[in-house]
């Protein structure tokens, strides 16, 4: 049976080019639900109009999520979304549970610790503010689907959402916190390094002690480049992938996921 896709013309003055954008649109609708697994994609023919790109650059997206094993070519008959599609993470900057929710699972969390504090000399200097200023810590344990992905540790100033005494961080969304106060999350300044578990890590991913985990550190910077937030997610080296390309024009994307 062959699905009908929904969307939009791509953006061909976007930051990425058009294969990707036209890869990740698929991405989205297997993501969302409107192409299960089995499922035929419609006809190439389709996709391209639909997409408003050439046949070479579809063709080279849909090849790209056969090496990814999202799809699966049959000769003769189209493109199939293979039986166990791969879980990605987008390049945008997008929060937990809306990540969760675009892979159609079900994000939770435990958290750890949830208070404020005088802001160290060390993060007063990395947000740029006085030190001593009141700094709100987060710290949870995320999980898709009650599997624990990834510990989660965040700090940022108080003053930008004063009010979260009553903020149940098992299910609120940080992220959605911060936009709904409008504050302007724009992009990350973000590195990730391979580290062993330590017994703590190790006991909060269900992981043993030593095992790879995958460290991610990322600074939130709003349009005009003031820092708004600090984050470290260590996740479980088996529930995390980064896949990246490079240009010659020295601008990348990059992926994550989980």
């Amino acid at each position: 049976m062959v699905t009908e896709m929904e969307g939009s013309p791509l953006q061909s003055d976007g930051p990425e080019p058009l294969w990707r954008q036209a890869a990740d649109a698929i991405l989205q609708e297997i993501a969302a639900g409107r192409l299960a697994s089995g499922a035929r994609l419609p006809p190439e023919r389709d996709l391209f109009t639909r997409m408003s790109i050439s046949r070479v650059t579809l063709r080279r997206a849909l090849q790209s999520l056969v090496e990814e094993g999202v799809l699966t070519p049959s000769h003769g008959r189209g493109w199939y979304v293979s039986a166990k599609v791969p879980k990605e993470f987008p390049n945008t900057l997008e929060s937990f549970s809306e990540t969760a929710r675009r892979l159609g699972l079900a994000p939770s969390s435990d958290v750890l610790r949830a208070e404020e504090a005088p802001a160290s000399l060390d993060e007063a200097e990395e947000l740029s503010i006085a030190p001593g200023a009141t700094l709100f810590h987060l710290e949870r344990i995320r999980r898709l689907d009650q599997v624990p992905v990834a510990v989660d540790t965040s700090f940022f100033a108080l003053a930008l959402v004063p009010d979260l005494g009553r903020v149940d961080f098992r299910t609120a969304s940080l992220f959605g916190l911060l936009i709904d106060a409008g504050v302007d999350l724009a992009r990350a300044e973000t590195t990730i390094e391979a580290r062993g578990a330590d017994p703590t890590l190790a006991r909060h991913l269900d992981i043993d002690v030593g095992k790879s985990t995958l460290v991610m550190r990322q600074l939130i910077v709003d349009a005009t480049g003031r820092p708004l937030l600090s984050s470290t997610i260590r996740y479980a080296g088996d529930r995390y992938r980064l896949r990246t390309s490079f240009s010659r024009t020295g601008r990348s994307a990059g992926r994550a996921a989980g």
